[in-house]
């Protein structure tokens, strides 16, 4: 199990994806990939987040990585997130939280005073084996995808 350290490989599993085609984890992994889990669709830090990968995929591609978004949302949540901003990759849908627990994005959080079990805003960027090249925990949105875009600058 990977855990999601950095050195460390990540199982392939199948997955629930709004690309269709896309019926297993690996299948992403043509070129390197840009992971990131978020909280829950439609909310504003996601939604910015999401719109920042977005407005950075030609970027992103021209270093030779795909971008997937994961939260625990159903998969026609996914499809209605897509559509209204018009994103360009796909989301994966990790309802039974396999994907979310095999890289430990899962953590206690709370929210006024209510503590509860939720994503861990987190991105790794792993190679086409599988092996995790770099990972962010507890993610701030503002920034984010910029660092991101360096650190694939960086491990080119």
């Amino acid at each position: 199990m990977a855990n999601g350290k950095v050195n460390t490989k990540i199982k392939d599993m199948n997955i629930e994806c709004t690309d269709s085609k896309r019926k297993k984890l690996y299948d992403f992994l043509d070129k390197r990939l840009v992971l990131y889990f978020y909280p829950k669709d439609m909310t504003p830090g996601c939604t910015t987040e999401s719109i920042e990968f977005n407005e950075s995929l030609s970027k992103i591609k021209k270093l030779k990585a795909n971008v997937v978004g994961v939260s625990r949302d159903k998969i026609n949540s996914h499809e209605k997130f897509i559509d209204k901003h018009g994103f360009k990759f796909p989301l994966i849908a990790d309802t039974a939280e396999k994907l979310c627990r095999s890289l430990d994005v899962i953590k206690e959080k709370s929210l006024y005073g209510r503590k509860y079990m939720g994503v861990d805003r987190s991105t790794f960027i792993i190679d086409k084996t599988g092996k995790i090249l770099h990972s962010w925990r507890g993610v701030k949105v503002k920034g984010h995808v910029e660092e991101v875009l360096a650190k694939l600058k960086e491990l080119k």
